[in-house]
């Protein structure tokens, strides 16, 4: 995704550096112009700096994109901490929850590199197609009203359109959230349900991550947005999806760390699971969908047991259970 976000930038005309702590990776992307790794395929313009130096590439930076899997996010930022220039404002596209902390990635920014302006960028947006210049829609949140606004308009146009929420909370969690739904709808995809059984996973997920979400002081109506409603159709339904990838082999049988050993990139999913079954159940805030697929992710549970489990609860008003 930073990839991505860099040649969007870039299509701007914007001057844009892209960082990596990997030498070797840099050194082949200036030999290929490309990312082979996350994104073949798709060349790298020449206006687009690629280097290892965090302080060369951050020093006149007027913003800094935060791109970092969640569980690496921390770690990462403290190895930077000291190049990272004071004040300048963070535009982060990390989907997860901090499984130690249960922080959200602009809570984490703020914290290693002190308090400075953070904007968050949601929605439908795999990188694959951003990167092509498919047409898309995304949506921006966060505190300082100028930012997003500087920033949608740096991204605004041809194929690629930003919208802007107040609802910085809503639509950070709803990148969160909706990778465990992934993963829910993979597991559907495995085990050969029907559209039936897809459509009311889906429904329902939706309706308990806004429940979560609004306990942590959210906006429900985010997640009949581009943040929850729009990012939950492409991870449920787009073969590039890594969580529902993820998902669709677990309900085909296979365990969960022999997909894992298999794959290149995190599907973010698996450990906010865990973060959100812990979250959930401090708050009391019942999340039947996703603590089955906690249980199938590190209890062993079966998902056909899972399924059996979920269809089997006591009858529930539509939207209080």
């Amino acid at each position: 995704m930073g990839t991505a976000l860099a040649l969007l930038f870039a299509r701007r005309g914007l001057a844009v550096k892209l960082w990596t702590r990997s030498r070797s990776d840099v050194v082949e992307m200036l030999r290929t112009r490309e990312n082979a790794r996350h994104l073949p395929g798709v060349p790298l313009p020449e206006a687009i700096g690629i280097s290892s130096n965090a302080c060369n590439t951050t020093e006149a930076a007027d913003l800094i994109v935060a791109a970092i899997p969640s569980s690496y996010l921390r770690a990462m930022l403290v190895h930077v901490e000291e190049q990272v220039p004071m004040k300048v404002p963070f535009l982060s596209v990390v989907k997860g929850i901090e499984n130690e902390t249960l922080a959200r990635p602009s809570q984490i920014i703020v914290e290693v590199l002190r308090p400075r302006p953070v904007a968050v960028l949601s929605g439908p947006g795999h990188a694959e197609e951003l990167a092509r210049g498919l047409p898309a829609s995304l949506v921006l949140a966060g505190a300082d009203e100028g930012l997003n606004l500087a920033i949608r308009d740096a991204l605004n146009g041809g194929p690629f359109r930003v919208y802007t929420n107040p609802d910085a909370v809503g639509v950070e969690l709803a990148g969160a959230l909706k990778n465990v739904l992934g993963i829910a709808a993979g597991i559907c995809d495995g085990l050969g349900f029907g559209d039936n059984a897809k459509a009311a996973l889906v429904t329902r997920g939706l309706v308990e991550m806004a429940r979560f979400a609004v306990d942590q002081g959210a906006r429900a109506s985010t997640f009949y947005g581009l943040a929850g409603v729009g990012d939950v159709l492409t991870t449920c339904y787009s073969p590039f999806g890594r969580n529902r990838s993820v998902g669709k082999a677990l309900g085909e049988g296979k365990s969960l760390s022999e997909i894992l050993e298999g794959m290149t990139s995190v599907a973010e999913g698996v450990s906010t699971a865990r973060s959100l079954h812990e979250w959930a159940s401090r708050r009391g805030v019942a999340m039947p969908i996703a603590d089955e697929v906690y249980r199938i992710l590190f209890e062993g549970k079966s998902p056909l047991a899972a399924v059996s489990d979920l269809m089997e609860r006591d009858p529930k008003d539509e939207w209080l259970g």
